[in-house]
């Protein structure tokens, strides 16, 4: 027989037992919630080297593995001696001689593939900050770059087209005739442009020539896209037009640059040494032709 003290333990643990099927466990504690970043970390920009394009005559397109990078280029063949290598905004132009075997050409693009990379990495660039260039509104009132400074362009009507620069007040006045249409307005001031690269190439040319010490043949312009001048063994020198939207003392700097090699046709330390008797700060020059070209408004389609 159970004593009364035993009964109600065994009731109270009864009663324990009832409850805890009734009553749902307690909910474990939540994690605390992390706190909200301060900002968005935008994704990480990849870089991508151009690939050349290449048209039904072209050579093929062939590649190349330099480190971790996948290179496209264009191999081109010729009676040349040795191997040469330009790089532009389409990409990689190898030339080499008509008989060097492929492991040959292959080697001397990897021991030139500190100099292509970097070539093509600032060319991307370049191309890449271009693409955020708004183009100029060929209307009333658009200002034009003029050897660093802007003018500005007055479209007159007219009944013949001309076009006639003011420069007291800095203001290109073209004559505008009925039906004459955007593009046409934007190359009649392409052609006052080339006139006076041309003017000015002259001029720039016959004021430095003695002070290099040298006597070239013959200059005209070019619309190089990634050359700003060229010259040859016979004097015959070659200069973008587009130098034209640049300040004088830039436009100086390229004069004096190409006829140096008239003396040295080379990038040799004895070639700098010849730009520097007339342009001493040639390497300021360089780094700001370079920055101007980037921040250069777009003003015809074919740049």
């Amino acid at each position: 027989m159970t004593s009364p003290k035993t009964d109600a333990s065994q009731l109270e643990l009864f009663a324990q037992e009832l409850a805890a099927t009734l009553d749902p466990p307690p909910a474990p504690a939540a994690k605390p919630t992390p706190p909200a970043p301060l900002f968005k970390a935008p994704p990480v920009p990849t870089r991508t080297l151009p690939i050349p394009p290449i048209g039904p005559n072209d050579p093929p397109l062939r590649r190349i593995q330099l480190g971790s990078h996948t290179v496209h280029y264009v191999l081109r063949r010729s009676a040349r001696r040795s191997h040469g290598f330009m790089v532009c905004d389409d990409g990689l132009f190898v030339t080499s001689p008509n008989r060097a075997p492929l492991d040959d050409i292959e080697r001397a693009i990897r021991a030139k593939q500190r100099w292509i990379l970097t070539k093509l990495f600032e060319r991307g660039e370049r191309r890449a900050q271009r693409a955020e260039r708004a183009p100029v509104e060929w209307v009333d009132g658009a200002q034009l770059p003029y050897l660093g400074n802007d003018v500005v362009l007055r479209l007159e009507p007219a009944a013949r087209s001309h076009c006639v620069y003011d420069a007291d007040t800095r203001t290109l006045r073209l004559g505008v005739t009925p039906g004459l249409e955007t593009w046409q307005i934007r190359e009649r001031v392409k052609l006052w442009f080339q006139d006076e690269a041309r003017r000015l190439f002259g001029e720039r040319l016959d004021l430095y020539a003695p002070h290099v010490g040298v006597t070239y043949r013959s200059c005209a312009i070019s619309s190089a896209g990634t050359r700003w001048g060229s010259c040859t063994v016979a004097g015959n020198i070659r200069l973008n037009w587009k130098l034209v939207h640049y300040p004088l003392a830039l436009l100086d700097y390229v004069v004096v640059h190409e006829l140096a090699h008239l003396r040295e046709m080379n990038h040799s330390p004895a070639f700098w040494a010849v730009v520097g008797e007339v342009f001493p700060d040639y390497e300021g020059a360089k780094a700001a032709l370079k920055k101007r070209s980037v921040e250069m408004p777009i003003l015809f389609p074919d740049e």
